[in-house]
């Protein structure tokens, strides 16, 4: 049996799962979906017959066994197809959150001919039924698992459909091109050229420029969705590990005046005007012969080739080269933002920060917990600067097919500048074309789909 076989059999039975989390609470919901929710349903629960109600309804009653023992008084939600999430009849039964109750609810669901829904199938068949596209659906998992208001505001987005209409619009410039393309191919003999190479050459100029705009965009994507990285850096004593206390509020770091404390990294996580912000305390840069130390600072170096921003953190009190130290980094972490921190300078009756025009610093007292607030505020700003579009890419799946959709718009630019033929031209615009609709699921497989929504929650 195929994929596209078991797909069509599963589609026909009706599913149920626990939608709500696992464990002991006051009130847990269970779905059903599919065909025969209704008459499964109504089998166990008496109430009304839900056969005669209208949909977005809400009905009370109890759901009993073959025995006609009570389990639960519970309230059902009636959501009659096309009208739901799946498109399908779908029934929402909210019961006290007992596991007991829950596993035997499921259990008298199941003996009247319903089965497990498999990890995210709710969400699929809202996909196979045409109630989203496959960009929309992913963002679901994407909101589900959203811990900040950026997070929360980019899957929301997605999942409104902003992203989507974005690649289908690119897509149906892509269709036109290459619809005329075909014509000329059609008329090849007659050698007429339908799409003229001047412009020809300047919309797949714009289009693949539209392309790397969305793909750029996925570097703040992936750091919204997943956290800004932000590495602490600095020599030993500089008070690195004070500063992560005071920017977590917590000591989760040891502090000592003993030169090369930190011999690993310290990570922690904090919040900043709605961006999740993933603080990580370093050992100090120093040359040593300390076997461990050693290792530290091998780490340190590992840690700062993810990092987004870099913060240089030096001592105001004792060090004089930080410019030279601060540029050196610049040079051989050229993708991450560099921020120059002063510390310690309320030890110092007045101390100014001087700066080239590459540099951007402010001047802070870690152990006074002085000028954290605008520590806090230029780190929100390094990343909310990056915000160029509407459009923000966060799923890899999603920036892969970009970037083929480019490499695919590059040959074409390449077999124009070489007088290629016109079907040359025309094959991969039609990659380009097959990329982004793969994107919004207008192009897709079964073992694709398999993968998609084996990553979602049971329930879900």
């Amino acid at each position: 049996m195929n994929l596209n076989t078991q797909s069509l059999l599963r589609k026909e039975d009706t599913i149920v799962a626990l939608s709500t989390p696992p464990g002991v609470g006051a009130i847990a919901v269970i779905r059903v979906s599919g065909k025969n929710t209704l008459s499964i349903v109504n089998q166990v629960f008496r109430g009304k017959d839900l056969s005669q109600q209208a949909g977005h309804t809400l009905h009370f009653g109890t759901i009993r066994d073959a025995q006609n023992k009570v389990i639960d008084e519970v309230v059902l939600g009636l959501f009659r197809a096309p009208h739901s999430f799946t498109k399908e009849d779908v029934v929402e039964i909210s019961c006290h959150g007992s596991g007991y109750i829950i596993q035997k609810i499921i259990e008298l669901l199941l003996a009247q001919g319903a089965r497990l829904a498999l990890a995210g199938e709710f969400t699929q068949r809202a996909y196979l039924n045409g109630q989203m596209d496959l960009a929309q659906a992913e963002a679901i998992a994407d909101l589900i698992a959203s811990d900040s208001q950026a997070a929360h505001q980019l899957a929301m987005q997605q999942m409104r459909g902003g992203f989507s209409l974005k690649i289908k619009d690119l897509r149906e410039k892509f269709i036109r091109l290459a619809a005329l393309l075909e014509l000329e191919l059609d008329f090849a003999e007659e050698d007429v050229e339908f799409a003229d190479r001047t412009e020809l050459k300047k919309q797949v100029s714009d289009l693949k420029r539209a392309l790397i705009e969305m793909a750029d965009s996925f570097s703040l994507g992936n750091v919204i969705k997943n956290g800004v990285p932000v590495v602490i850096v600095g020599k030993p004593n500089a008070g690195k590990s004070t500063l992560l206390n005071a920017l977590l509020e917590e000591e989760k770091a040891i502090v000592s005046n003993i030169p090369g404390t930190t011999r690993d990294a310290i990570e922690d996580e904090k919040i900043i005007q709605g961006i999740r912000f993933r603080f990580v305390d370093t050992a100090g840069l120093r040359e040593t012969e300390d076997v461990i130390e050693k290792i530290g600072v091998e780490r340190t170096r590992a840690k700062m080739q993810i990092a987004r921003i870099l913060i240089y953190l030096f001592d105001a009190l004792t060090e004089t080269d930080y410019i030279a130290q601060a540029q050196a980094l610049n040079n051989e972490f050229p993708d991450a933002k560099l921020l120059l921190v002063a510390n310690k300078v309320d030890e110092l009756s007045s101390f100014d920060l001087s700066l080239t025009p590459d540099l951007q610093g402010i001047s802070i007292s870690a152990k006074e917990r002085i000028g954290l607030e605008n520590l806090n505020q230029t780190l929100y700003q390094l990343v909310a600067q990056d915000q160029v579009s509407d459009t923000i890419v966060s799923n890899i799946r999603h920036y892969e097919s970009l970037q083929k959709a480019r490499q695919a718009l590059e040959q074409v630019e390449q077999s124009m500048a070489l007088n290629l033929g016109t079907e040359l031209i025309a094959s991969d615009i039609r990659e380009a074309i097959y990329h982004l609709g793969a994107i919004t699921g207008e192009v897709t497989n079964n073992d694709l789909l398999e993968f998609i929504f084996s990553k979602f929650c049971i329930g879900k």
